[in-house]
């Protein structure tokens, strides 16, 4: 099991993103293993808000198709719990500038009992989590 992260999209998606290569060679591995994959719809607001600011509204609609179609991606979604948890996270973790949406990660990555994440940024592995390497 793996949580994918918005970097992760990013890197694959934009061949000018300076992951582009490390994400795309991760990409084919998560394949290749048919490992199961996670992410949220708050990753995924993310990802298509930046898809959609960096490579066009057309082209970030047509990802978010595709990523919505798939049969190998389960989408978490938190309950207001989850976000009040998350919180706690976003305090903890304020002086190195974090996410919101990186918290609400960690709480349903916590919740499903994930330990690795397909992620370019360390705020994961500050919090427990082994980024996929």
């Amino acid at each position: 099991m793996i949580f994918i992260d918005t970097g992760a999209y990013l890197g694959r998606y934009l061949s000018n993103d300076q992951h582009h290569p490390q994400a795309v060679s991760y990409w084919k591995k998560i394949q290749e293993k048919n490992e199961r994959c996670f992410t949220s719809n708050f990753v995924l607001d993310e990802t298509f808000t930046l898809l959609g600011r960096r490579a066009g509204y057309d082209f970030a609609v047509q990802r978010a198709n595709n990523i919505y179609a798939s049969k190998v991606l389960t989408i978490l979604r938190p309950n207001q719990n989850d976000e009040l948890k998350a919180i706690s996270f976003f305090n903890k973790y304020a002086d190195h500038s974090i996410s919101f949406t990186d918290c609400v990660s960690f709480v349903l990555m916590n919740k499903e009992k994930i330990k690795r994440v397909f992620a370019f940024d360390n705020h994961f592995e500050w919090a427990g989590f082994n980024l996929l390497k």
